[in-house]
């Protein structure tokens, strides 16, 4: 009996648990140790995977799984308003850095064909990078994150067209005809009608019926198989996997299910997103390295300078302040995924020679590399950049809340402004309670100042904001969001300070009630059906004891 396969499960794991151990205690991304993985285990150094084709081909569901979950936080209204960011940064991201890698690479003696691709390549940034690192610092709504999404989304639609671009240079052009191109794009069109189609009337009906039996087992299996056959779908006439899994994650994130579905869907996609990661770094011959390593670091330099100036130059063009600009171009300033598809294709192809693609390759990676810190790091970095810019927008933001919260006494400040933060706020507002939510949803605070409700951009784990909406003056601080991390970080902040306001918490774990309570909150509101009047009524009685 033939083994092999467990054989590379057992050494990828393995390694990997031990790398993310060592990487974790000395506090760096665990991505970096899933890319040293790669290139530890991979066919260019100790070989001790033997079937990297295999690995490769199963790691791609990370991708889809991510992309599922990004769906569920993009909702179609949501997309609309986006539009801007997606149709005007995406575009001009995506065509002016092609343009000028292309010619930059091909005024340095690469033939033309292979400039092309180089462009491509350079223009694509990581979705699933960006996304996980963006949702784990709670920053995947503030401005530039959706900045960040939105040029993220174009990116990904523009795969289908480099890959097209690949298989004519690559000398199958036979295949490629304009009618085929057009075809193409006509079935992709009804492809993707039909899955809204599915979305709209079936898949609220089929997840209604599913959660009637309460069968953790049976929703688990038709979350796996919704995502599956969309991507699927979208594969057979020619688009990508995470394509259909994006879209089937929009059209369930209408549904009352979507926070169900993410928590159940996130352990597939964290285990495949790291196995995703390790094939990244099987890629990269290191044998190589010392010959090419003065070209790989001048290209890594210039890929990141490069999309790094344009993507803040576009966004300070779209009326983006400088502090959101260079944010939106320092979570960007990297290589992605689909580019490492595209450059894996076109070596394939013999588009572009050996060294050519491991000298690509390997400035990718590398940026790919140090993404996840500059990510992470990308507000201390502004503020050592443009110190000056980042206090006139801190400026801004706090003279607004000031200006919606001078007027307010013994008022609830509501920090979240999602289905219960809206619902909090109108509660309250019809008791004739005073209040106003701070979030940092941008498309939530536009949303709730279009029909008047006394909402504020800005982030709740803030003290100074805080402090900005009337802390002191407060009878009741309502934490509506179920992010633990920031509402521990409010409550601490808050504590701090007062050791008398009541704080009531909503949580969906029961094993965080305990350490809320621990961290000085007043009252603690399991994220049940009926949630949304516990804690109005809660918060009312407290309002009433201090008032």
């Amino acid at each position: 009996m033939e083994y092999s396969y467990l054989n590379d499960t057992l050494v990828i794991l393995t390694a990997a648990v031990s790398v993310v151990f060592l990487v974790l205690r000395i506090g760096l991304p665990p991505l970096i140790a899933y890319l040293a993985v790669g290139v530890l285990v991979g066919p260019y150094s100790l070989s001790l995977v033997s079937d990297v084709e295999h690995i490769k081909t199963f790691a791609e569901f990370g991708v889809v799984f991510l992309l599922f979950t990004i769906g569920l936080e993009f909702s179609a209204s949501i997309l609309v308003h986006m539009k801007a960011s997606v149709l005007g940064l995406g575009s001009a991201q995506v065509l002016l850095t092609s343009a000028l890698t292309t010619s930059i690479a091909f005024f340095m003696g690469i033939s033309l064909e292979g400039s092309l691709i180089i462009g491509g390549v350079a223009a694509m940034s990581s979705t699933a990078l960006v996304s996980k690192q963006l949702a784990d610092q709670v920053e995947l709504h503030t401005r530039h994150g959706r900045n960040s999404v939105g040029i993220l989304l174009f990116q990904d639609l523009m795969v289908v067209p480099f890959l097209i671009l690949v298989a004519m240079l690559s000398g199958d052009s036979s295949e490629v005809s304009p009618a085929t191109v057009l075809t193409a794009f006509i079935q992709g069109a009804v492809a993707v009608m039909l899955i809204i189609a599915f979305g709209h009337w079936v898949l609220r009906p089929l997840f209604q019926a599913v959660a009637h039996f309460r069968s953790a087992e049976l929703f688990t299996l038709t979350v796996l198989l919704t995502v599956l056959c969309s991507a699927w779908v979208t594969h057979q006439i020619g688009l990508t996997f995470a394509l259909g899994a994006f879209l089937a994650g929009m059209m369930l994130s209408e549904t009352e299910f979507r926070h169900q579905v993410a928590s159940e869907i996130r352990p597939f996609r964290d285990v495949l997103l790291g196995l995703f990661f390790v094939t990244v770094g099987m890629m990269l011959d290191v044998s190589v390295l010392p010959e090419i390593w003065p070209s790989v670091l001048l290209l890594l330099i210039a890929l990141m300078l490069i999309k790094l100036l344009l993507i803040t130059s576009f966004c300070r063009l779209a009326g983006w302040n400088s502090a959101v600009s260079l944010r939106t171009g320092l979570i960007l300033a990297h290589g992605g995924e689909f580019g490492f598809a595209i450059l894996i294709l076109a070596m394939d192809g013999e588009i572009l020679h050996q060294n050519e693609g491991q000298i690509m390759l390997a400035a990718m990676l590398f940026s790919m590399a140090l993404a996840p810190l500059i990510i992470r790091h990308n507000a201390k970095i502004t503020l050592l950049l443009i110190p000056e810019a980042v206090k006139r927008s801190q400026q801004e933001i706090r003279e607004n809340i000031i200006g919606h919260s001078q007027e307010l006494n013994h008022h609830v400040i509501v920090c979240g402004f999602g289905r219960v933060g809206r619902h909090s706020v109108s509660f309250l507002r019809q008791q004739h309670i005073p209040c106003m939510a701070i979030d940092l949803d941008s498309n939530q605070v536009q949303k709730g100042m279009d029909e008047k409700e006394p909402v504020s951009y800005g982030d709740a784990g803030s003290l100074e904001l805080l402090n900005a909406c009337g802390l002191s003056r407060a009878s009741a601080l309502l934490i509506s969001m179920v992010d633990f991390n920031t509402a521990m970080k409010i409550i601490s902040r808050v504590r701090s300070v007062d050791a008398e306001i009541p704080i009531i918490v909503r949580t969906r774990k029961e094993l965080h009630l305990y350490q809320f309570y621990q961290a000085g909150a007043t009252e603690v509101v399991a994220d049940i059906f009926g949630s949304d009047q516990m804690i109005s009524a809660d918060t009312l009685k407290r309002f009433a004891l201090k008032s």
